[in-house]
Order: structure tokens, then sequence, then C-alpha cells
């Protein structure tokens, strides 16, 4: 039609880091549905990720987005600070548990290359 106006040419798309995270690492979730989800206030979020316990990715804008892993994350840290663990125990937990992680993979790629840990 003669009245039609041109589509206007879309912005090429930003890449962001969220581009190259595997699924369940990408954040889409924003901090208002991660809080409903939860049931940990936004203050408290942004608290926790400024202690370091969690590191949502960001929006090209800027805004936090929460992935699938941060959600189980942060279920897990609601839980040890129920327990009772202030933010530096809440650490502590998740730092050992990242260890203890990391160690169960290398001994168990020592036991699948047929090499005991102890030689």
């Amino acid at each position: 039609m003669a009245n039609e106006k041109p589509a206007p040419d879309r912005p090429a798309r930003v890449r962001t880091a969220q581009d190259d995270r595997p699924p369940g690492h990408q954040g889409v979730y924003p901090i208002s549905v991660v809080s409903e989800l939860t049931g940990v206030e936004p203050h408290l979020l942004r608290a926790w990720e400024k202690a370091g316990l969690l590191s949502p990715g960001r929006s090209v804008g800027g805004t936090r987005r929460y992935s699938s892993d941060d959600l189980v994350r942060l279920r897990h840290i609601r839980a040890l600070a129920g327990e009772g663990l202030n933010v530096p125990g809440i650490r502590a937990v998740l730092e050992l548990e990242q260890e203890l992680a990391e160690l169960r993979a290398e001994l168990s790629a020592l036991r699948t290359n047929g090499r005991h840990p102890s030689q």
C-alpha cells in the first residue's frame, strides 16, 4: 500500500557475556521474579550479591538476570541462612562445597585413567 511506511532497520543484536553461557547458566529471570519464586526480598538478593554469594548476569541495560543455576544456588543459600549461618559462614560453606566438588572430579578423573590417587 502507498501509505505503509517501511519497517525501520533493526539494530544489530548486542552480544553479552550471557550469550556464551551454557543452558542453565543464562540469566533469564529479573530480580522481581526471583524474589517471588524464592520468597527472598530484592534488597536481600542485592546484599547477597554484594557479599559475593550470588553473581547474576546482566542485560545490556544492566538489569540483573538470574539463571536456573542461580535459583538453585539461592535456595541453598537461603537454607543455610535458615540454619542460622551468617554471610561469612555461608561463604565458607559454599567455598568448601566447591573445593569438595573439584576434588571429587579430580579423583574420578584419576580413577578413570587407571591411576590410583596415592601413586
